[in-house]
């Protein structure tokens, strides 16, 4: 059935790719098609899995041990994140041969608007959706199911409603046939608690939610569950973001790494890099950060955490690697075994809203961030990590994953020489005072 202009006043579309990474491995690989497969071998649970492991129970975050009980024949894979980035940019592409409008949500979903396409592309809106749909599985070998709604929450409810490779459009019409078999706990936007306390209302489905008065809404619930009501009804209230995010409350960077360690050098080697990414994510957006929480986790999951504001915002890693060393003393315990450590930049604002002491020399902070630019430059030209600081050498040179889990994916097995030299092109730095 095709849904002409009466019926949507907007025309948007969620697409949202099928278990996207597993689809690409076995669009990369087609011996995997119809076949169970799982990624995240490097993490030794669930990442993602096939629409032939989920019909199986397996579900993302389930223990690879589990996996083999429940699927000896399962096709177990290291995550291949430079792969599905490619996939998720040729995805997006496809989408914006038909509009402009496209906002990438996350790596495999995307919100579209084609408001007023019928006419020049001679379809209905249905049929555009559709094209849209075809086009990526045809030109990628995977999978996306498509919504269309006049409102981004309703679109995410058609998106989801025939997965995989479904299609639902939802109207003004059809809406509350819908709503009526969605529970409150499966609205985007709303979550568990938020679900309990419309259940203690008596509400435990959407169109229960969207049928109350606006009144009513209003006195039990905060501003950003309105906006989900109104839109719920068919009142296009969060439109489609086609900028790249350049706003950010904060920057985080954590990596577990296999086998878990004791070793003090090791461990501070992996929070180091993590804070040396976090801040090459800052930087990227001309951004300084004026507070740091780094963290440790250990073998038993538990977490163990700090934080200290900084004398003055910076962008630079060796500034704050002196704090960061006596942050991690106070939290390392000596023989206990760590798998994971993290760091988060807060306080961001823009790198021109640094204000030195009177004390402080403002051509060296001129000299760093020509040294910073330089390093990030050759970056980018040769690979993430060309340079790096001498404190997190062992987090370099060490396989973030020594047993099986380490395993590479076939992508980068199969790379050519030539980009294994540019990518692992690996210097380290240290850096003192700049003169």
């Amino acid at each position: 059935m095709s849904y002409h202009g009466s019926y949507l006043p907007n025309a948007l579309l969620h697409i949202d790719a099928d278990a996207f990474f597993a689809s690409c491995e076995q669009a990369v690989n087609p011996a995997y098609r119809g076949k169970p497969v799982i990624t995240g071998a490097e993490r030794g649970i669930v990442a993602a899995a096939s629409y032939e492991a989920k019909k199986l129970g397996i579900k993302r975050g389930v223990s690879l041990r589990d996996v083999r009980k429940i699927c000896p024949d399962a096709i177990i894979l290291p995550s291949n994140y430079e792969t599905y980035s490619l996939f998720s940019k040729r995805m997006f592409d496809i989408i914006r041969r038909t509009t402009s409008a496209v906002e990438e949500y996350s790596i495999d979903e995307a919100f579209a608007d084609i408001t007023g396409l019928r006419r020049p592309m001679k379809m209905s809106y249905s049929d555009i959706a559709k094209h849209i749909q075809t086009n990526i599985h045809n030109d990628l070998g995977i999978t996306v199911s498509v919504g269309l709604a006049s409102t981004k929450v309703l679109g995410k409810v058609a998106a989801n409603w025939n997965k995989p490779n479904g299609f639902a459009a939802i109207t003004s019409q059809n809406k509350e046939q819908y709503l009526a078999k969605l529970d409150v706990e499966e609205i985007w936007g709303i979550g568990r608690q938020t679900a309990k306390h419309l259940y203690r209302l008596g509400i435990t489905t959407a169109l229960q939610f969207a049928q109350r008065p606006e009144n009513w809404v209003k006195n039990n619930f905060t501003k950003p569950h309105q906006e989900i009501w109104q839109e719920l009804n068919g009142h296009s209230v969060y439109k489609i973001e086609t900028a790249e995010k350049e706003s950010y409350a904060s920057i985080s960077k954590t990596r577990t790494f296999t086998p878990s360690s004791a070793n003090a050098e090791f461990v501070f080697a992996q929070l180091a890099k993590n804070v040396e990414n976090a801040f090459i994510k800052v930087r990227r957006h001309q951004l300084v950060a004026k507070k740091i929480i780094v963290y440790l986790k250990t073998q038993q999951y538990r977490y163990l955490g700090l934080e200290a504001k900084l004398n003055r915002p910076t962008a630079f890693t060796h500034e704050i690697l002196p704090l960061v060393r006596q942050l991690f003393k106070q939290l390392f315990v000596t023989n206990t075994q760590y798998r994971a450590t993290g760091a988060v930049l807060c306080g961001l604002q823009t790198d021109e809203s640094i204000q030195m002491s009177l004390f402080e020399n403002p051509l060296e902070l001129d000299k760093l961030k020509k040294v910073y630019s330089s390093i990030d430059k050759l970056s980018n030209k040769y690979g993430k990590h060309t340079i790096f600081l001498g404190s997190s050498m062992p987090a370099h040179t060490v396989s973030q994953h020594q047993n099986f889990r380490g395993s590479v994916p076939i992508a980068k097995q199969l790379r050519s020489k030539a980009l294994n030299q540019r990518k692992f092109m690996n210097l380290p730095v240290l850096l003192g005072s700049v003169k």
